[in-house]
C-alpha cells in the first residue's frame, strides 16, 4: 500500500483531467443525442484508433522497453502486449456495462474514461525479475533508520490529537499507524506519480493480471465518481496504489472512513482520514487493543529449532517454559496470547516471539520482512532500544536463480517444496530444516548458502 508529492508526473495528470473535461463537454450533444441508445454512444466514444500510441521520445513519461516479461506468461510476451494495446478502446468500452452495474453513471465513465491511453511502461515493472533479494538486516537498516524513527516521531508530535483521537476511537497502537506511514511512503515522499485510473486502466486491458485490476479500475472510478479523491491528486504506483499508507481503490472501497467530517474520504490529504482510515483496515482484520506485535527474544542452549515457524504457535507462558526470554530482560507479558517463533536470518540472528497482530499486519503486506520492520520501527518511535542480537552480516543472500536451484535440488531429493519459485515460503523452509536434519545441522530453516552449496555436493 504508498503515498506520493505532487511532482511532474501528478502535475501531467492534472492536465490531463483538464483536457479529458474540455473533451467530455464537447462531446456532451453526443451523449445526449443517444441516451436511449448506449451502443451509438460507446461506439462514439470509444472509436479505436489505427493503433494505440506508445510513450516515445519527448513525452515527458517513462517507455516501455518493448521487450517480453520474464515470467514466459502468453499475454507478457511484447507481440501480445502490442497487440493488447492496439486493442485498448475496445477493451476499455467492453467494461462499460460492469462499469454500469456498480453503479457508475454513463456520464461519469466517459467523462474519466474520454481519451485513456495505455501506460506500456508499467508492463516492465509489472513482470520484473529481481536478479537479487535483499537480506532482512538491509530491508530493516533501510526501513528503521534513525531518519525514518526520528520523522515519525516529529509525524506522531504535529498531529498527536489526530493519533490520540484515532487511537480511542479503534484501538490500534498510534505508533504502528505512523509506521505503517513511514515504510510505505516515506512520509509521503515516495509513493508514485501515476494516475490511479490510468494505471488500473491498462493493467485492466494488458499484461497477465487482467482479473485482478478489472477490480481495481472499476473502484477507481468509484472513487473519482464520489468525488472522494480529485482527479488531479488521485495520482499512485504504477499498480494503483496511493496515499501516504498505499490504499488500492478496493481497499479503499473497504476501509476509508471520514473522520474529520468534511464529507469525503480523503486518504490523499487529510491526516485524520489517512490515520482513521488504516487504523479501521488494521481493526477490520483483526487488531487487538493492547497486544504488542511481539518481542525480540533469547533462546536457551540446546533450543528445538523444529519448534519455529508460524504453524507452531504456542501461549506465551508454554515459551517461557521452554526457556524463552525477552533479549532486553523484560518479563514477558499477557501469558495467555499466543505466538509463534520467527528467525528471519536461522539460529545465527535474532529471534522474536510475534503475535496476533503481526499476523494483522502482515494481511495489510503479506511479508515477514514487513511487519517486523513495521513493528521494529513502532518500538523505536516509543523510545525503544535497537536489537540486542546481531545479524549474522557476513552470510551471502541467495540470487533468485539460486533460490530456483536450492528448491530444485531438494525437490530432487525427495523434499516436498511444491513448484519451484525462487520464493521462500513455509513449505520450503520446512524442507530446508527436513534437509538439516537429515545431515546432522541445526534445523532452522533458513535459505542459507551453506545450505545450497550442501545440496550441490550430496
Amino acid at each position: 500500500m504508498m503515498f506520493s508529492r505532487l511532482s511532474f508526473c501528478a502535475a501531467l495528470a492534472l492536465a490531463l483531467s483538464l483536457a479529458l473535461g474540455r473533451t467530455a463537454q464537447a462531446q456532451n450533444s453526443a451523449q445526449n443525442s443517444t441516451q436511449d441508445n448506449p451502443a451509438a454512444w460507446l461506439t462514439r466514444l470509444f472509436q479505436p484508433p489505427a493503433a494505440a500510441p506508445v510513450p516515445g521520445p519527448g513525452t515527458g513519461e517513462a517507455q516501455w522497453s518493448g521487450q517480453s516479461g520474464a515470467s514466459g506468461d502468453p499475454r507478457m510476451t511484447a507481440d501480445a502486449i502490442r497487440a493488447a494495446a492496439a486493442d485498448f478502446p475496445n477493451c476499455i468500452a467492453g467494461l462499460w456495462p460492469l462499469a454500469e452495474r456498480r453503479g457508475i453513471t454513463r456520464a461519469a465513465y466517459q467523462r474519466f474514461t474520454a481519451g485513456l491511453v495505455p501506460d506500456l511502461s508499467i508492463m516492465d515493472k509489472l513482470d520484473a525479475q529481481p536478479e537479487f533479494v535483499k537480506a532482512p538486516w538491509d530491508y530493516l537498516d533501510l526501513l528503521v533508520s534513525d531518519d525514518r524513527i526520528a520523522q515519525g516521531r516529529e509525524l506522531l508530535g504535529q498531529n498527536a490529537p489526530t493519533f490520540a483521537a484515532v487511537e480511542r476511537t479503534y484501538g490500534v497502537d498510534k505508533s504502528i499507524i505512523a509506521a505503517i506511514w513511514g515504510v510505505e511512503s516515506n512520509y509521503g515522499t515516495l509513493g508514485g506519480d501515476r494516475p490511479v485510473l490510468r494505471s488500473t486502466a491498462t493493467l485492466s486491458c494488458v499484461g497477465r493480471r487482467q482479473d485482478f485490476f478489472r477490480g481495481e479500475f472499476l473502484a477507481a472510478l468509484e472513487i473519482l465518481q464520489r468525488g472522494d479523491i480529485p482527479p488531479d491528486r488521485f495520482v499512485g504506483s504504477w499498480a494503483g496504489a496511493f496515499g501516504p499508507t498505499q490504499f488500492m481503490p478496493t481497499t479503499f472501497l473497504r476501509y476509508a472512513v471520514d473522520f474529520d467530517g468534511d464529507g469525503r474520504r480523503d486518504v490523499v490529504d487529510s491526516v485524520a482520514d489517512v490515520v482513521a482510515s488504516t487504523a479501521n483496515n488494521l481493526k477490520t482484520d483483526g487488531w487487538v487493543r493492547g497486544q504488542s506485535w511481539g518481542y525480540e527474544v533469547v533462546l536457551p542452549q540446546g533450543f528445538d529449532y523444529l519448534l519455529a515457524g508460524s504453524a507452531r504457535p504456542m501461549t506465551v507462558r508454554q515459551w517461557q517454559s521452554l526457556g524463552v526470554r525477552r533479549a532486553d530482560g523484560k518479563p514477558l507479558p499477557r501469558p495467555a496470547d499466543r505466538a509463534s517463533l520467527l528467525l528471519p536470518a536461522g539460529a545465527r540472528g535474532p529471534a522474536f516471539l510475534t503475535l496476533g497482530n503481526f499476523n494483522v499486519i502482515m494481511k495489510y503486506n503479506p511479508a515477514e520482512a514487513y511487519a517486523l520492520a513495521i513493528g521494529l520501527l513502532a518500538d523505536r518511535m516509543r523510545g525503544g532500544a535497537p536489537l540486542v542480537q546481531s545479524w549474522p552480516r557476513d552470510e551471502r543472500v541467495l540470487t533468485v536463480d539460486e533460490r530456483y536451484e536450492l528448491q530444485q535440488l531438494l525437490a530432487q531429493r525427495g523434499f516436498r517444496i511444491g513448484a519451484p519459485d525462487g520464493l521462500i515460503g513455509p513449505q520450503t523452509r520446512f524442507a530446508i530444516r527436513d534437509f538439516q536434519t537429515s545431515v546432522g545441522d541445526i534445523p532452522d530453516g533458513f535459505a542459507s548458502s551453506e545450505v545450497l552449496d550442501r545440496l550441490r555436493q550430496r
